[in-house]
């Protein structure tokens, strides 16, 4: 783990990528800690893709009054291919790369040189901070360490709390870290030293994701239920969750219910076909089951009057709400 690495000396090179947020940031949190005091534009640079080109500047130009000089780059574009042209993003990556390389031990003395990504591709400047530094992936944490990660802040706050109300807090409010910590904090508040977290209150209190919400609303529709259905719209957008949003949502969820139906037809693999991440394996029997509650082609036809909408909508032909309250009411009937 990037925390054993951190508890020695602070390295000059890093490179932190992966969809882990959560888990990234505060790694980053705890180099400038270590690293100590920082002054802004003196000892601590914040650089990007736009203001990349002053990298070697900031580099070379010493940290008055500091020994060493801490630059933090944010999606910097050199570990991905370009969008405008592959030889360009080359010659650039090309060029930082060399420049470390040949100056590496002035870097060593003088900085310590952060790159912040969500994905990358291996290159030239992958290496070389490998051999000189640090390359550390913060990929998405599966469902046990999930658990354990939570239950571990429910006892430090001397909070009791079961395995399965944990999971059924996961289900409830998704898998993103962050989301997840500002959730249970809520929680452990609630609960008080020596209390317990309980599913009643992780349904008074959590907020439940979009995504699991239209699992609520598509229960309601499979079940034939229009009021329920139309009150889990209504409430959503009480909640003010873009319209839009609710319709892509709720269209990428069918989509997955009819990727389910075919698979088992098939009999092919449900999680690659679905692309679920390690932690969400959870999730395959609650598509399962909704896709029971559909023939194929009732889903597909959900699926086309869904595109249909949308075309309508954008060319001011129908009001999104009014729309997708008729779909729902013709499938709860």
């Amino acid at each position: 783990m990037i925390e054993n690495n951190q508890k020695k000396e602070l390295k000059s090179l890093y490179l932190l990528y992966g969809e882990e947020r959560y888990l990234l940031e505060n790694s980053v949190k705890k180099i400038k800690k270590d690293f100590g005091e920082l002054v802004l534009g003196i000892n601590y640079i914040q650089l990007n893709e736009i203001s990349l080109a002053n990298l070697i500047e900031n580099i070379e130009m010493p940290a008055f009054g500091f020994d060493k000089k801490l630059i933090i780059i944010q999606d910097s574009g050199l570990f991905k291919k370009s969008k405008t042209g592959k030889k360009l993003n080359d010659y650039l990556t090309n060029n930082v790369a060399s420049y470390i390389e040949e100056n590496i031990k002035m870097i060593k003395q003088n900085c310590v040189i952060v790159f912040i990504e969500e994905n990358i591709e291996k290159n030239k400047l992958v290496d070389i901070i490998n051999k000189d530094g640090l390359v550390y992936e913060f990929k998405s944490l599966k469902l046990p360490d999930i658990i354990k990660k939570l239950k571990d802040i429910c006892n430090s706050y001397e909070v009791k709390v079961d395995e399965q109300t944990l999971k059924y807090f996961v289900e409830i409010c998704g898998t993103d870290m962050q989301v997840l910590i500002n959730e249970i904090r809520k929680l452990i508040e609630y609960a008080g030293k020596n209390g317990t977290i309980t599913k009643v209150a992780i349904d008074k209190l959590a907020i439940k994701q979009l995504e699991i919400v239209i699992f609520d609303l598509t229960d309601s529709l499979g079940n034939k239920k229009v009021d329920e259905s139309i009150q889990i719209l209504k409430q959503l957008i009480y909640q003010k969750e873009p319209i839009q949003k609710i319709l892509i949502t709720l269209y990428n969820h069918f989509k997955k219910l009819y990727i389910v139906k075919l698979s088992e037809k098939y009999n092919s693999n449900v999680a690659e076909n679905l692309k679920l991440k390690p932690n969400q394996t959870f999730l395959i029997s609650k598509y399962s089951k909704q896709a029971k509650y559909f023939k194929e082609n009732e889903l597909k036809k959900i699926l086309e009057e869904l595109i249909e909408l949308d075309n309508k909508s954008k060319s001011g032909l129908l009001d999104i709400n009014i729309g997708l309250e008729a779909i729902l009411c013709v499938y709860c009937t």
